[in-house]
């Protein structure tokens, strides 16, 4: 078996003998064989353990047997205990991927802090062949069909050369002691459901089912290759990039063929499903403005685009920042810079956008930044009529992922300044003005 490690390393270009790994150590069957192995073939590692406290006694129990290896091993160890269930809770994911999640942010920590070239999980072929079935159901696209990859930037998984009962026979032959975690023996998880209910089926067929599902996995790998090859090539074409927005127009994507495909793989790196492109492709008919949310992003069927841009928290919406016009920088989300100074007859406006100048004697005191709200009017410079904030963006040919993003200068229900667009015609400089307060947009915050 350590002949077949070697190979599996070397042929995969995972690590050479000298780069130091920190390697992920639950105390299960499968990470003290992958330790030994290691050791055996004189590879620089070091020992990690996660105490996720799921399991009472025995969590802490695995804890101190992790360290003992370690010890007997003569390695350097790491451990960090985690509230897991209050992470995911506050995450609003499954225990078990907030585990995933906490388990590869700290080992990458780990890898930076002390200068591990990688750092590895014991993932083997029965796990390869359990994520590619897990992908399967959870509709991922082929991308999902590659399975576990030997390699994923710092993250290696040298172990996939062997299955769950090579392991448990080098165990065997080498008296290794383990851990056995109960929790893997229940089928409430998918995964342990699809280990003691649907991979015994696959064997009952076929004996050898999990070497011809290793080989397909490799085959699906290489055509992923080919096709995101294509898939580039029209990503290439279609998808724009402003600033902080992402747009595809949608006369280019109704062209496509087959559309649903191709338009899932151009959503996917936004963390939207194959489950929304029915429901986007559907919304190309209707009106404007239909919003799609992904857990990272909104899209927006805007008039002749599909609109992407990160997705901001929802409390910004409603954030009000209080402004005493004497303060002179104020440093928040939009970003204000306020002076005052006597008009003169040098006095010249500029053509910058982003700096207003106002009449600084009629300007209240007291002053507030905020997001436009339904219903919001102000006077236009130029126009003695009052006009609907809403209209002047659509006349402005302003996306919804760009008035999303606009920020007002308002004393109560007076918009004084839509910040980086127009000042309201009442608080213009006239000839009357004596002093100026000029206002000054430091960061945008529009798209």
């Amino acid at each position: 078996m350590l002949q077949q490690f070697t190979k599996f390393i070397s042929d995969n270009n995972l690590i050479r003998k000298i780069d130091p790994v920190v390697l992920a150590v639950s105390g299960g069957i499968d990470s003290v064989v992958m330790t030994e192995l290691f050791d055996l073939g004189e590879f620089r590692y070091s020992v990690a353990h996660c105490n996720f406290k799921l399991r009472g006694s025995d969590s802490d129990h695995d804890e101190d047997f992790v360290r003992s290896l370690a010890s007997k091993k003569g390695v350097k160890f790491h451990v960090r205990q985690f509230d897991i269930k209050n992470f995911a809770r506050q995450e609003k994911i499954s225990v078990q991927m907030a585990a995933r999640s906490l388990r590869q942010q700290w080992l990458s920590q780990l890898a930076d802090e002390f200068g591990y070239s990688c750092y590895a999980t014991a993932h083997h072929r029965d796990d390869q062949i359990e994520t590619f079935f897990i992908n399967l159901l959870r509709g991922t696209g082929i991308s999902g069909l590659h399975g576990i990859l030997p390699k994923q930037g710092k993250l290696i998984h040298p172990m996939l050369f062997a299955g769950r009962q090579e392991i448990e026979i080098f165990a065997k032959a080498k008296k290794l002691d383990y851990r056995t975690d109960s929790s893997n023996l229940k089928t409430d998880y998918k995964r342990n459901k699809i280990r003691h209910q649907l991979l015994p089926v696959l064997k009952s067929i076929q004996d050898n089912y999990d070497k011809i599902m290793s080989d397909n996995i490799e085959r699906f790998r290489q055509a992923e290759e080919i096709y995101n090859q294509q898939i580039n090539a029209i990503k290439n074409k279609l998808v724009m990039k402003t600033g902080e927005l992402t747009i595809i127009p949608i006369k280019d994507v109704l062209s496509l063929e087959p559309m649903e495909t191709y338009l899932f793989e151009i959503l996917q790196p936004y963390n939207f499903h194959f489950s929304d492109i029915e429901a986007i492709i559907h919304s190309f008919t209707t009106q404007p403005g239909k919003m799609f949310f992904s857990p990272t992003h909104k899209l927006i069927r805007d008039r002749d685009n599909i609109v992407i841009y990160k997705s901001e928290p929802d409390l910004e919406k409603d954030w009000v920042f209080k402004v005493h016009r004497d303060n002179s920088d104020l440093q928040f989300p939009p970003g204000i810079r306020l002076s005052q100074f006597d008009k003169t007859p040098e006095f010249q406006f500029t053509n910058d956008s982003n700096i207003a100048f106002l009449d600084a004697e009629i300007i209240p005191v007291n002053l507030e930044i905020r997001h436009w709200r339904k219903g919001d009017y102000f006077y236009p410079l130029g126009m003695n009529q009052r006009k609907l904030v809403s209209d002047f963006f659509t006349d402005s040919k302003l996306s919804i992922a760009q008035k999303e993003k606009v920020w007002l200068l308002c004393s109560g229900k007076d918009i004084i300044w839509i910040a980086g667009y127009r000042i309201d015609n009442r608080f213009k400089i006239t000839e009357h003005t004596s002093k100026i307060l000029m206002v000054e947009l430091t960061n945008k915050g529009s798209l």
